[in-house]
């Protein structure tokens, strides 16, 4: 496929909702004007409030999804959502850097949903993770996540640890202390990103759109402290799209 515009690949999970997982980041990625694939690692039975049920993929189906997308198709960036556990996080990472290690990833570590299912089945190998992260560009988790990574710390002593293998974006929407104001790690330096309202409606798959929104900015060209800054200005649209759970990606 011959395009002017740069390729982007998500990889998460189909709620059928559209709120979250792959029709988000889809949604997102269009309004970005960049061209996005999709790999959907589960289909799930949800609305924007309640969780029913989930069914992974075959990991096998996956990898050879993702091989055939990388071979075919000039992939800039990756975002990868949910995923069944750390080891297929880690499989997917080595996988994609084995065979492009230039391709910026983007994990945005979804551990459980805004409605409560939990994803990893409290599964954790730091081991796996540290290898995981080794090979990706960029980690959003909230306050909960980075919590779940790293228990013993609180969450900005965990986004400093992560920093150490990865550059760390700790998204603010759940701190109580300081609402909307997101911190981002780097090895060697951190930056706090202001919001530009914090008032607000919550969405059903925020954290996916931005996500989506960081991966897009980056293969459009953006460094990351801007992309991020940009994706940031575009989550806060999205949030004041409307009053319901259900957010709109162009008004």
């Amino acid at each position: 496929m011959e395009a002017s515009r740069p390729t982007v690949l998500s990889i998460a999970g189909f709620d059928p909702c559209a709120g979250a997982g792959l029709l988000a980041d889809i949604k997102t990625f269009e309004q970005h004007k960049v061209y996005g694939l999709g790999i959907s690692t589960a289909q799930t039975v949800q609305t924007e409030d309640k969780f029913f049920a989930i069914r992974w993929e075959d990991e096998k189906d996956m990898l050879q999804s993702l091989e055939i997308m990388l071979l075919r198709y000039a992939v800039r960036a990756i975002k990868i959502g949910i995923v069944k556990n750390i080891n297929a996080l880690e499989k997917i990472t080595s996988f994609i850097h084995q065979k492009n290690n230039t391709i910026k990833i983007v994990i945005d570590p979804v551990i459980s949903s805004s409605s409560g299912f939990g994803f990893w089945n409290g599964e954790m190998s730091e081991t796996l993770l540290f290898e995981a992260l080794s090979k990706t560009f960029l980690i959003t988790p909230n306050y909960n996540e980075a919590m779940h990574l790293f228990p013993s710390a609180n969450p900005k002593e965990a986004s400093r640890k992560l920093a150490a293998y990865s550059n760390v974006l700790l998204k603010g929407g759940h701190n109580p202390d300081d609402p909307g104001a997101d911190y981002l790690f780097s090895k060697n330096k951190t930056e706090r990103l202001d919001a530009v309202s914090t008032a607000v409606t919550a969405k059903h798959g925020s954290g996916c759109v931005l996500s989506a929104a960081i991966t897009a900015n980056l293969a459009l060209g953006f460094d990351l402290v801007d992309a991020c800054k940009n994706a940031k200005i575009y989550t806060e649209q999205f949030l004041n799209s409307n009053k319901t759970l259900l957010g709109y990606h162009h008004v």
